[in-house]
């Protein structure tokens, strides 16, 4: 019978994708248990545990420029006054300014994002076991895109079946519901991994999400400087108190001049 080769194909192709994605999900929860040491994380690793690469270099801007050591102009342009950079990422940052002192801030972040010192913390926490390394996140996500995958075609192959000659004393209806088998194995494992294997397609770990947890209770941005940047590095750039600055990252002009206020070259 034509339906049955029909279903043995759907219960291949389902079982098959949720193993997949079963077992990259225990590889991913093995490397980000916990080592069993302290770990106080630093102001970058908290911003790259929250919001990856791109937080460490927002994180970096913020910081510098509250200590008026780069100015951050509401057009959306970056202004080296220090050149002095204090430590590997600020050295990056200005860096990605290049040598006129002067860039805007969307490629500024986007260069320092991948710098060597953000792969520097990002490796740093892989071994502590507060990162998720990149080959568990790529195939956690692809295997999730290949379970939706098979809940697709079990579905077709479903209807393949109802369309399909079968005996007249078979009724469709208990066709359909054989195919419904494997469509609700697919269907509870993408429920399933939604709200259990999600957590691990992002920067942290488990342990390292209990360590930003607890940083985020005691985030505030109305105290002192370190507790505003921590704020910042766990929440991101909406954490920004001050209009100006605000504005300096939210603007989105994809052409302009010179920021009011900054030196021609």
């Amino acid at each position: 019978m034509l339906w049955v080769l029909f279903l043995l194909a759907a219960w291949a192709v389902a079982g098959t994708a949720c193993t997949r994605l079963c077992l990259a999900a225990v590889r991913a929860a093995a490397g980000g248990t916990d080592t069993g040491q302290v770990h106080e994380l630093t102001l970058y690793e908290a911003a790259f545990l929250s919001g990856g690469p791109r937080r460490v270099a927002d994180v970096t801007l913020v910081a510098m420029a509250r200590q008026r050591r780069l100015l951050l102009a509401r057009t959306g342009w970056a202004t080296v006054v220090d050149p002095r950079g204090r430590d590997a990422m600020e050295r990056s940052v200005i860096g990605a300014i290049g040598p006129e002192g002067q860039s805007r801030i969307a490629p500024v972040r986007a260069t320092a994002a991948t710098a060597e010192a953000v792969r520097g913390i990002a490796d740093g926490l892989v071994r502590a076991g507060l990162a998720v390394p990149d080959s568990a996140r790529t195939t956690v996500a692809a295997g999730v895109r290949q379970v939706r995958a098979a809940a697709v075609a079990v579905l077709g192959l479903g209807v393949a079946a109802l369309l399909a000659p079968a005996p007249p004393d078979l009724p469709r209806h208990l066709i359909a519901l054989w195919f419904a088998l494997p469509l609700a194995l697919t269907l509870s494992c993408l429920a399933v991994a939604r709200v259990e294997i999600h957590p691990y397609s992002r920067w942290a770990s488990p342990a390292g999400q209990r360590l930003l947890g607890a940083l985020a209770r005691n985030a505030d941005d109305s105290a002192d400087d370190r507790t505003y940047l921590t704020s910042v590095a766990v929440r991101g750039v909406s954490a920004i108190g001050e209009p100006d600055l605000r504005a300096a990252f939210a603007h989105r002009e994809a052409h302009g001049g010179r920021p009011g206020g900054a030196r021609e070259h």
